[in-house]
């Protein structure tokens, strides 16, 4: 009896992190798209794989820190800044990772397998690295 009661106080901060956790990556997935060059939404609904890797990779890449920001939260408030921060680090990896290589996201929207792996493999690190260090 004493789980279920455990449970039933503990189910309003699920749903309140979770809520919080969708919303931010909302926000991630809509900035993002907005930043880059090309029409991720676009590019996806036309079928093209390589733009849909990329783009997994960097979403992937923002949901690993979010997720560690979720576990060691002391409060939403407390992940809603370290996920701001997580945001804004994926961002920096797109800008840098497109001033190495200007020619990035015109290869993606040529559907090119080598950019959108190495897009995603960026992100991917950058996400590791990321939620890594958000480990206090």
């Amino acid at each position: 009896m004493q789980q279920v009661s455990h449970l039933l106080i503990a189910l309003p901060n699920f749903f309140a992190y979770l809520g919080v956790g969708l919303a931010l990556t909302i926000a991630f997935s809509l900035i993002y798209t907005l930043v880059t060059p090309h029409s991720e939404w676009k590019l996806l609904r036309d079928g093209y794989l390589w733009a849909a890797i990329a783009f997994g990779g960097a979403l992937l890449g923002f949901v690993i820190p979010l997720a560690s920001t979720i576990a060691h939260s002391v409060s939403l408030l407390d992940m809603l800044v370290w996920g701001a921060v997580a945001l804004t680090v994926q961002l920096v990896a797109f800008f840098v990772a497109r001033l190495l290589l200007p020619e990035l996201p015109r290869q993606i929207e040529q559907d090119r397998r080598a950019a959108a792996a190495f897009s995603a493999s960026i992100f991917l690190a950058v996400g590791i690295l990321n939620a890594a260090c958000m480990v206090w």
